[in-house]
């Protein structure tokens, strides 16, 4: 038995719009409306960054940073971190990371904007061809399988839950063999 709905006929009855469209939204704008939502996000964090560093000025962990080891790792972060912020956008959850130190560490905004463009560029491109499928097969799964999409999505959850158990399980254990 093969499930109809509107939204599935009208596909269907029209010319297929590609797997890389949303809603039939061209690749071009999904991809645009991706780069544009990265590059906000990132400079949020990035200027969020920098402004902690600057409430921060004063204190121990200024006073750490100020000392020439410190300063000596700070002026690497600046000369290499341009690298790191675009390979972060490979990564969920590290680009928040990295892109809020090099605002804290204050990399200098010119290196880190070049970092920045070519890091959303390869971002809004992952999304926009890997998650535009990924979203096109759920829904289509959805429509047809609707309890095929139910067992999946539980699936990953368990999944989930199951490896956060592990590394919870674990974390307690390797406290205590530490002197």
């Amino acid at each position: 038995m093969l499930l109809t709905t509107p939204a599935l006929a009208a596909v269907t009855e029209d010319a297929a719009p590609g797997v890389f469209t949303i809603a039939g939204v061209p690749f071009w704008v999904v991809y645009a409306a991706a780069f544009g939502i990265v590059l906000v996000r990132a400079q949020a964090t990035y200027w969020a960054g920098r402004g902690v560093a600057r409430g921060t000025a004063r204190g121990r962990f200024a006073d750490t940073l100020a000392r020439p080891g410190a300063a000596a790792v700070v002026d690497r972060v600046h000369r290499w971190g341009p690298p790191a912020v675009t390979l972060s956008f490979f990564t969920v959850g590290v680009q928040t990371l990295v892109n809020l130190a090099a605002g804290y560490l204050r990399m200098p905004f010119g290196r880190y904007l070049v970092a920045l463009l070519a890091g959303c560029a390869v971002w809004a491109g992952i999304w926009t061809t890997v998650g535009t499928a990924a979203v096109n097969a759920a829904i289509a799964v959805g429509l047809r399988h609707p309890v095929t999409l139910v067992l999946v999505g539980a699936g990953a959850v368990a999944l989930v839950a199951w490896g956060v158990h592990r590394l919870t399980r674990r974390a307690p254990a390797a406290s205590e063999d530490a002197p």
